[in-house]
């Protein structure tokens, strides 16, 4: 088992006028290394993820004096994969279930968790990304990075994740989202070349957006609780077919392009019957809502 450089605290970046942002650490790139495996977990504060052109497998700014944070880092080499675990802690914090009481029934004191951590990832590695978020908010931008596996996790955080500009460089295995009482927009999922997109909403909300004209995923796998699904469906010429398993607490907002075509399964119109290029959506839905849209030309 090898491990890999851990580089220092250096450099100075500035956001604005609201604080300074400074390069916490980088992990730096091994010539065994031909894969990296991401975990990462941030109790707190506002989150953002970004490509690199750096060939540090992983560096972090941030806002915060080192008194401020406490994280853990685990890290080595298994054959080409390097293993990487960072777990980010706030010192003195307010207890989880205060904060939580805030974001659901709101409070005089409540206040903006001005805490910020940079995440950059190299366009040069290929990269398995878990990522699970407590508190706070995510902006996750994989725009031209090479990611085969993508899972993340919010507990009440607010997650936007995007491709704004390059679509994912290599093929996703699995795309995987999963919300407990937070929210999650997923937008320009086409973009990340996902063979498989599996979803779960527990009390929160979601938006999935397919409605790119480029490459699409086979399979949809989703499953809702109590909250709410919204789904933007691709281009009028791509077939699509859905699965339903529902119950008589939930809620199905249809739009008028889809058909029934047999219990609790609707198609639209370019779907013809077993074809190997539809997108095949399978969900299920017990208490809360799934709503579909068409995408707007």
């Amino acid at each position: 088992m090898k491990a890999f450089v851990l580089v220092g605290i250096g450099g100075l970046l500035s956001l604005g006028a609201a604080a300074q942002i400074k390069k916490q650490f980088s992990i730096g790139a091994s010539d065994d290394c031909k894969r990296v495996s991401l975990h990462l977990k941030a109790k707190t504060g506002n989150c953002f993820i970004r490509p690199s052109q750096n060939k540090e497998l992983l560096d972090i700014y941030s806002n915060q004096e080192a008194e401020e944070y406490a994280h853990s880092l685990t890290q080595d080499v298994r054959g080409d994969v390097c293993f990487v675990k960072i777990a980010m802690d706030q010192a003195n914090q307010k207890g989880v279930g205060q904060k939580i009481s805030y974001q659901v029934f709101g409070g005089e004191n409540r206040t903006v968790d001005s805490k910020i951590w940079k995440f950059y990832l190299s366009e040069t590695k290929s990269y398995s990304l878990d990522l699970d978020y407590g508190l706070g908010n995510a902006n996750i931008d994989l725009s031209g990075l090479a990611v085969d596996r993508l899972k993340i996790k919010t507990g009440t955080a607010d997650v936007l994740l995007s491709y704004s500009a390059e679509p994912n460089k290599v093929k996703m295995d699995t795309f995987f989202v999963k919300v407990d009482m937070g929210s999650l927009q997923a937008k320009h999922i086409n973009l990340a070349n996902a063979q498989v997109v599996v979803a779960e909403v527990g009390f929160g909300n979601m938006l999935l957006d397919f409605s790119d004209k480029t490459e699409y995923p086979r399979q949809v796998e989703g499953s809702v609780g109590a909250g709410n699904l919204i789904i933007l469906l691709p281009a009028h010429d791509v077939p699509v077919l859905i699965k339903l398993s529902d119950s008589w607490l939930c809620s199905i907002d249809l739009t008028r392009g889809l058909k029934k075509i047999g219990e609790n399964t609707y198609a639209n119109a370019a779907y013809s019957g077993n074809q190997k290029n539809a997108m095949v959506f399978d969900l299920d839905v017990s208490m809360g809502k799934i709503t579909f849209r068409e995408r707007s030309e």
